[in-house]
C-alpha cells in the first residue's frame, strides 16, 4: 500500500484534455486524479486512457499523489480502464479511484484485478491503493464494510452530485446548503463516511463544490467538513487549491500549541519531569488524552510541511 500522505486538495483533471493534464503538474495540489469517468464522454474514453498513460509516464508530478478515477463496475468500461492504465503506467501510479461503490464486493473485485495486473507487469503486489467513492444511498448503508473490504483502501470519498440524485434531494447546487433546510443536509452523510474511514484508519475526503469561481462559497462549504475532521476536499479549479490547502491544515497557532503539548507531556512523563501522568502547560492541564488530540493536529501540520515558531522550555524545578 502507498504511504498515506496529505490529501488536503484533490485536483480533478479530465483525462480527455492533454492541455489540462500538463497544466495540473504545476499546481499546488497534494493529489491529482486523472478522470476517465464523468469528465470524459463515452466516445472520448479510449483516447483519454492513452492520454493518461502518457502523462503519467512523462513524469513531472513532483510529490503529488497520482490517482486515476476509472468508471464504475456497472459500466462496460471499468475493466479496460484498469487494464490499460495499470498495464501502461502502473509504476507511475499511486491509486485507482473507484466511483459509485455500492458494496464491499466491488472493492474486492478491483483488488483482485489489480493483483493480477501487478503480477503480470512485474509490479510490487499491493502497492497500488484504492480510493472508494460513496455516491449512493446503498453505498452509504454499506460504507463500513466498504472501508474494510481491502488492505488497499486508502481513502473514503463523498460524491455529492450523484448522491443528491440517489436520494432525490431537491437541489441543483452541488455541495451547498439549501435555504429551505435549517441545518446542514450533508452532515449525517459526512459523519457516516468519517466514522468508517477513522475506524479503518484511512483518510476521509469531501467531494467537489461546483460553483468553481466562487472561492468564498467554496471556503464556507469546506470549513464544514474540515471542522468535523475530514482530511481534504476535491478541487475543480486552480482558484480552489490554495483555499483547500489552508482550510484542511491547522492554523499556525494551533500547530505550535499541539507541538508544545507533545513536548510538555513527553517531558512530564519522563524521569527528569517526575514521571507524572498529567502536567501544566501554562494555565492548561494536559494528560494522555491531550497528547492524543495534539497528535492529530501536529500530524496534519507536519504533513502540510508546516514549521514550528515556538519551542518548549521545561519549567524550573
Amino acid at each position: 500500500m502507498a504511504e498515506l500522505r496529505s490529501r488536503r486538495s484533490n485536483l480533478a483533471v479530465p483525462g480527455s484534455n492533454p492541455r489540462f493534464l500538463e497544466k495540473a503538474k504545476g499546481l499546488a495540489a497534494d493529489q491529482v486524479f486523472l478522470d476517465l469517468e464523468d469528465a470524459c464522454a463515452p466516445l472520448a474514453k479510449p483516447g483519454a486512457r492513452k492520454n493518461i498513460v502518457a502523462a503519467l509516464n512523462e513524469g513531472g508530478w513532483g510529490d503529488k499523489i497520482r490517482t486515476v478515477r476509472v468508471n464504475d463496475w456497472t459500466t462496460e468500461w471499468t475493466f479496460q480502464d484498469v487494464i490499460e492504465v495499470v498495464g501502461g503506467a502502473g509504476a507511475d501510479l499511486d491509486c485507482i479511484m473507484l466511483p459509485k461503490v455500492q458494496d464491499a464486493a466491488q472493492v474486492q473485485a478491483l483488488d483482485m484485478l489489480l493483483t493480477q495486473l501487478e503480477k503480470a507487469n512485474g509490479l510490487e503486489v499491493g502497492r497500488i491503493g484504492i480510493e472508494a467513492q460513496i455516491e449512493t444511498a446503498q453505498g452509504l448503508i454499506n460504507v463500513n464494510q466498504i472501508a474494510f473490504a481491502s488492505p488497499r483502501i486508502e481513502t473514503i470519498i463523498f460524491g455529492p452530485a450523484d448522491f443528491m440524485a440517489s436520494i432525490n434531494m431537491k437541489s441543483l447546487v452541488v455541495g451547498a446548503l439549501h435555504p429551505d433546510y435549517a441545518g446542514d443536509p450533508f452532515h449525517y452523510i459526512l459523519m457516516q463516511i468519517l466514522m468508517a474511514a477513522r475506524a479503518r484508519g484511512v483518510q476521509a475526503i469531501d467531494g467537489p463544490f461546483l460553483q468553481v469561481r466562487d472561492v468564498e462559497a467554496f471556503r464556507e462549504v469546506a470549513k464544514r467538513s474540515a471542522v468535523l475532521g475530514f482530511d481534504g476536499k476535491w478541487v475543480l479549479h486552480p482558484g480552489q487549491v490554495d483555499a483547500a490547502n489552508e482550510i484542511y491544515s491547522p492554523s499556525q497557532e494551533d500547530y505550535d500549541h499541539a507541538e508544545l503539548i507533545l513536548d510538555a507531556y513527553d517531558w512530564a512523563t519522563s524521569e527528569a519531569g517526575g514521571k507524572k501522568g498529567s502536567a501544566m502547560l501554562g494555565d492548561e492541564m494536559i494528560d494522555e488524552a491531550s497528547r492524543k488530540m495534539a497528535l492529530v493536529i501536529a500530524g496534519k501540520g507536519r504533513a502540510a510541511g508546516m514549521q514550528r515558531t515556538s519551542t518548549f522550555t521545561p519549567p524550573e524545578s
